[in-house]
């Protein structure tokens, strides 16, 4: 009831003022010890990764971009919180509006462009956060840095997050920085993976200190393309793999209001095309390399399905912005039912 209203109010505003004022508002509750009067913080361990996490549903990047709200969404009953996706210099992203609520379909359109303060700010927040929890970090390119160099920005990422995640994630699938995507394919994943996995072995040694890195992809593949990015993840021991990002697609919610807005589309709509290329890339990868399911999450049922298709654990975003934190223990309350199931 309380989210409701506070949704109510919230959504009356516009997209990117709400986004801000509802991590305050949250960040403000946690600072005066409230929330626990509002959230439930369900258990379910979940081991993947050599990580331990203390139930299988977390938070997708994209919420808080710069490690601004570590504490207080970690407060919320997430198993996991993956912030991000930070670049080596300070962005603004793209011009405004750039960001579009579709209620009808509980989707989103977004094409932010990797807005955020730097990865030096980030570090530096989460060195000051409180949280015991897994936390993921997504790292991406500058939009100004040439494709062709962008191992260059990944691995500059890398090397300052590398002491303060529990896990790091390539983001090459977000639609909003030009080009991006093409990272995905042929000679261009190979030498990024390549030049990844061989600072990882150095950071190892250096930190003494095992980091998995996990790729992002996007729904938007074919059944052959899966199968050759597979194959260069199974080739190069990658720990694991995000399915998926926000889809070009407009299936789902043509004619509605903003559907013919730039940028990747979240939310339900995005549930069914993801869910296949999770299943996908599951049937074709190593088996000794997990798969965390997200992409239109929006009850436990939803979350129960990326389990059956292959996921180890699930994220949520789009569904947290219409759900609220209920949808947390409710996907873990489903997932465990079905666990017991078996």
């Amino acid at each position: 009831m309380l989210y409701a209203l506070a949704k109510r109010a919230l959504f009356a505003l516009s997209e990117e003022t709400s986004h801000h004022l509802a991590l305050q508002g949250i960040a403000t509750a946690h600072k005066l010890g409230v929330l626990p009067c509002f959230v439930t913080k369900p258990d379910l361990e979940t081991e993947l990764f050599g990580l331990s996490f203390k139930n299988p549903v977390g938070l997708a990047a994209g919420l808080d971009k710069n490690g601004d709200y570590i504490d207080a969404l970690g407060a919320l009953g997430f198993g996991f919180i993956e912030i991000g996706t930070v670049t080596p210099r300070p962005q603004p992203g793209n011009p405004t509006p750039r960001l579009f609520r579709l209620p009808q379909k509980q989707a989103i359109i977004n094409r932010m462009g990797f807005n955020n303060k730097g990865v030096d700010h980030l570090v530096s927040q989460v060195e000051k956060s409180k949280f015991q929890g897994v936390l993921g970090i997504n790292i991406g390119k500058n939009f100004d840095t040439p494709v062709e160099r962008a191992l260059d920005d990944y691995l500059i990422c890398l090397r300052k997050v590398y002491r303060v995640a529990d896990y790091v994630v390539i983001n090459i699938s977000s639609p909003n920085t030009q080009g991006l995507r093409s990272l995905q394919y042929g000679d261009s994943l190979d030498e990024l993976l390549s030049g990844m996995k061989n600072a990882q072995q150095e950071l190892k040694q250096a930190h003494r200190k095992s980091v998995p890195i996990l790729v992002k992809i996007a729904p938007d593949l074919e059944p052959e393309e899966i199968d050759t990015i597979a194959a260069q993840f199974n080739k190069h021991k990658v720990e694991g793999v995000i399915a998926t990002n926000t889809t070009l697609s407009r299936q789902g919610v043509a004619g509605l209001r903003y559907a013919n807005e730039q940028g990747g589309l979240s939310g339900g709509p995005v549930f069914d095309r993801s869910t296949e290329t999770l299943q996908a890339l599951c049937n074709t990868l190593s088996p000794s390399i997990p798969v965390i399911g997200v992409g239109g999450i929006l009850n436990g049922d939803d979350a129960v399905q990326k389990i059956k298709a292959g996921a180890g654990l699930v994220q949520v975003y789009s569904g947290f912005i219409y759900n609220g934190p209920k949808l947390i223990a409710d996907c873990v309350d489903a997932i465990e039912q079905f666990f017991d199931s078996l």
